[in-house]
């Protein structure tokens, strides 16, 4: 879960020119498109095997404060000169948009990693993808998108009820609310993108979510987050969840149809789920597999669905 799930909301030339320099490198590179996006997906799941490792020693609040911090330190870096005059430039209305943008991806993250704290890496995110998809199928109100929909269900019925032991309900409903945060997310970042220019908006919007995190992470984290070490873990769940994976999308989305981006991302519960096992230790059992597939399945069906009721295209934005 990257800072720019919404792919291409907040326009494809969204990194201001000094932050292109890695994009520059891996289109130089000539990394498949393909390579990128999936490398942007281990990146975020990586980055959350390593935040569940930090529960241990920080709580899931302090480490959402990390997260975000991180980004908002290198977005408000990269975004420095027109964020000086943003406050100026911006009507009220659409400061309130990016507000609302800011206060959404800090809700999601939240309890994403509270779901994380109490169920598996792979359970959490397959349910978590509900939300996207609900936004999909209620776009499009087709009766073969609510097929896709209804099949998404099944597979978070079936994850809800477990394998051999019933998962913890409050994780599986930290997970439902994070997909609603990351609901609101793409919503409040296609406004926020119609409103500001390159990264901006977004860069504004993680300082209002890392701002609005610092209560609970420092009254949870303590005299815990003055430690060098955490903090180092921190900054590198926060590059690898968010900063890597968001200029690895940008970049791919300049090279490859929305289409083909689009259903490469609905394979991120499974590459979660295999982190999860890998890093975690956290082995699901076949039921489980198979609601993560279904979820995959109906993600994938509802992306193409979609692209093909909307003309199929297929240009990669930005060119």
């Amino acid at each position: 879960m990257a800072l720019a799930d919404a792919p291409g909301s907040l326009g494809a030339g969204g990194l201001p020119r000094r932050g292109r320099a890695l994009p520059r490198l891996l289109a130089a590179g000539a990394v498949p498109p393909p390579a990128l996006i999936l490398l942007g997906i281990l990146s975020v799941q990586v980055g959350a095997g390593l935040a569940k490792h930090l529960f241990d020693r920080l709580p899931p609040s302090a480490v959402v404060f990390l997260r975000l911090l991180t980004s908002a330190i290198v977005l408000g870096v990269l975004a420095r000169r027109p964020l000086r005059t943003a406050l100026a430039d911006h009507s009220p209305r659409s400061l309130a948009v990016a507000a609302g943008f800011g206060l959404s991806l800090c809700a999601m993250n939240t309890c994403i990693y509270q779901a994380f704290s109490r169920i598996p890496l792979g359970v959490a995110v397959t349910i978590e993808f509900v939300g996207p998809l609900a936004v999909a199928v209620l776009a499009s109100r087709r009766a073969r998108d609510f097929a896709f929909a209804l099949l998404a269900a099944a597979g978070v019925l079936l994850l809800a009820r477990g394998g051999g032991e019933h998962l913890d309900l409050l994780g599986v409903a930290f997970a439902l609310l994070a997909g609603v945060g990351w609901a609101a997310y793409i919503l409040l970042s296609a406004a926020t993108g119609r409103r500001f220019s390159g990264s901006t908006g977004l860069a504004l919007a993680s300082l209002v979510a890392a701002a609005v995190a610092v209560p609970s992470g420092v009254a949870a984290g303590g005299t815990a987050l003055l430690d060098w070490r955490l903090l180092l873990f921190g900054l590198g769940v926060g590059l690898l969840s968010s900063v890597i994976p968001y200029t690895l999308e940008m970049e791919a989305l300049r090279r490859v149809p929305p289409r083909v981006f689009g259903v490469l991302m609905s394979l991120e519960p499974a590459v979660a789920a295999l982190i999860g096992v890998l890093l975690l230790g956290e082995v699901l059992d076949v039921k489980q597999w198979v609601a993560i597939g279904c979820v995959i399945a109906a993600s994938a069906g509802a992306t193409l669905a979609g692209r093909a009721r909307d003309g199929g295209s297929g240009d990669a934005p930005g060119g």
